[in-house]
């Protein structure tokens, strides 16, 4: 690769959170009987006709505001006619020349603004379902509202598109927009991906990868791709313009249809939607009504709250996590810092091998600070600390907020009166008369060896700050 740079562009698909879908009453759920979620107009029946649901364009608009777009205040449907084997109207209606909102950008991490060429609606196609017997079709999904979020060829390594789309997705999920579930297929990317030589202008030999359902797997498909051209090209062969699935369980990319220089969808625009004209006081108001958003958030996290960069970027992922933390701190901002770095590291340990979803950690929130104000004074020793995390987050029967406060009953103190640890360390240093004398001739860093001797002869129930200050007394430092 030192000779070639990769040229990535992502298109994002995520489905808005309405109740219902896109053109018609029919309600938007997950999962159900196949085909019992359908009408005569996501079935596409004849004499049926589309309504717009207003709450898809207000969804758009925020999407579009989130990402720095221009919203459009006339934009305009669009049949595009194509073979859609789970559209039964035979055309997909959607946005083609006058989308909902243009030209937005999204800061990365690193500084690097990548441009969103468009956002524009339109419909999501059912569901087919492949077996030995044939193929069955689902239209449960068929008329589910997305939003298509187009981005510019700005992208230059995989990490950058992971990037690219963690940023996005918290946008989305902060506003509103879309739960950002990728594995339900929620928020779905697909990725162009081409290489040419360094300091070329021209683009090289486009390909479409699609079917990837998590931050991992764009990463490794991506980074498969410009490996598997950089291949092709070093070896005189040619790369071919084609769309590619990636195979998860072999690690690769494998061509699913060649794809030619454009497809020829013959949009024209739909007789039975008018145009979209967004009101300007309206508009307005939706401006008026964001949230703070990530990048605001961290920013905010670091300069007010002291929080690292990596640490305050893994507390906005998920925005209910980000707001959560912000209730429980807004009392005691001064452990800020310690909070977030107990939750990102600790809590998130016992979180990945418990059954417990982080939702329910909101409700627990003052409950997890206590606990972590309790560790940083001294009263739960890092022993007691986890033991206590792992019996309540391993309690079925009580929410979290109650398993940590009955397991912190169940603790008991921390020792850290002299008159108790006196006796305990006299028998360690007798114990090692070595290690004492090592101490004494300036080997300091035996410091953490004799607490931990006390710590082991206490049960871990010891503060190791009145250990290290009765041991320095003792022996002198």
């Amino acid at each position: 690769m030192t000779s070639f740079e990769a040229v990535i562009g992502l298109e994002v698909h995520a489905q808005l959170l309405t109740a219902s879908k896109i053109f018609c009453s029919c309600a938007v759920s997950v999962g159900g009987e196949p085909n019992t979620r359908t009408c005569p107009v996501c079935l596409g029946l004849p004499g049926a006709l589309p309504v717009l649901n207003a709450e898809v364009v207000r969804l758009a608009v925020r999407a579009g505001l989130g990402t720095g777009c221009a919203i459009q205040p006339t934009s305009v449907f669009a049949r595009k006619n194509y073979f859609y084997p789970d559209l039964p109207k035979g055309y997909q209606i959607t946005q083609a020349e006058l989308p909902i909102c243009l030209d937005g950008q999204l800061t990365l991490d690193d500084g690097k603004v990548a441009r969103i060429q468009r956002i524009h609606l339109e419909e999501d196609a059912g569901k087919s379902i492949h077996g030995d017997s044939g193929t069955r079709v689902d239209l449960n999904r068929a008329g589910t509202p997305l939003v298509e979020i187009v981005g510019h060829p700005d992208l230059r390594s995989a990490d950058e598109a992971v990037a690219y789309l963690r940023e996005l997705r918290g946008i989305l999920v902060t506003l509103g927009v879309c739960d950002g579930n990728m594995e339900e297929g929620s928020l779905r990317c697909d990725a162009n991906v081409s290489v040419r030589p360094l300091g070329q202008d021209a683009f090289g030999t486009r390909v479409e990868i699609k079917n990837m359902n998590s931050f991992r797997s764009v990463r490794d498909a991506i980074g498969y791709e410009i490996d598997r051209q950089v291949g092709l090209i070093a070896d005189g062969a040619r790369v071919v313009q084609e769309t590619r699935l990636w195979n998860m369980d072999l690690a690769r990319t494998e061509s699913m249809r060649s794809k030619e220089e454009a497809a020829d969808y013959r949009y024209f625009p739909d007789p039975d939607l008018p145009p979209l004209h967004l009101d300007p006081a309206w508009l307005a108001a939706q401006r008026a009504d964001l949230p703070e958003l990530p990048a605001a958030r961290k920013a905010r996290y670091q300069q007010a709250l002291a929080l690292d960069a990596r640490t305050a970027a893994w507390l906005v992922e998920e925005p209910a996590r980000a707001v959560a933390f912000d209730q429980a701190v807004a009392e005691a901002p001064a452990l800020a810092a310690p909070f977030a770095a107990f939750l990102m590291t600790q809590v998130q340990a016992q979180l990945q091998r418990s059954a417990r979803p982080w939702p329910e950690l909101a409700a627990a929130m003052p409950a997890l600070l206590a606990t972590c104000g309790k560790w940083r004074g001294g009263q739960l020793s890092n022993k007691m600390l986890t033991e206590l995390l792992q019996a309540a987050f391993a309690d079925p029967a009580r929410t979290l907020a109650d398993a940590l406060a009955h397991a912190a009953a169940q603790a008991g103190a921390v020792v850290s009166d002299d008159g108790a640890l006196e006796p305990v360390l006299d028998g360690v240093l007798a114990q090692f008369p070595a290690e004492v004398a090592k101490y004494q001739a300036g080997q300091r860093q035996l410091t953490g060896f004799f607490v931990g001797q006390v710590m082991r002869a206490l049960g871990g129930k010891a503060d190791a700050k009145a250990i290290t200050a009765l041991l320095a007394r003792k022996l002198g430092g």
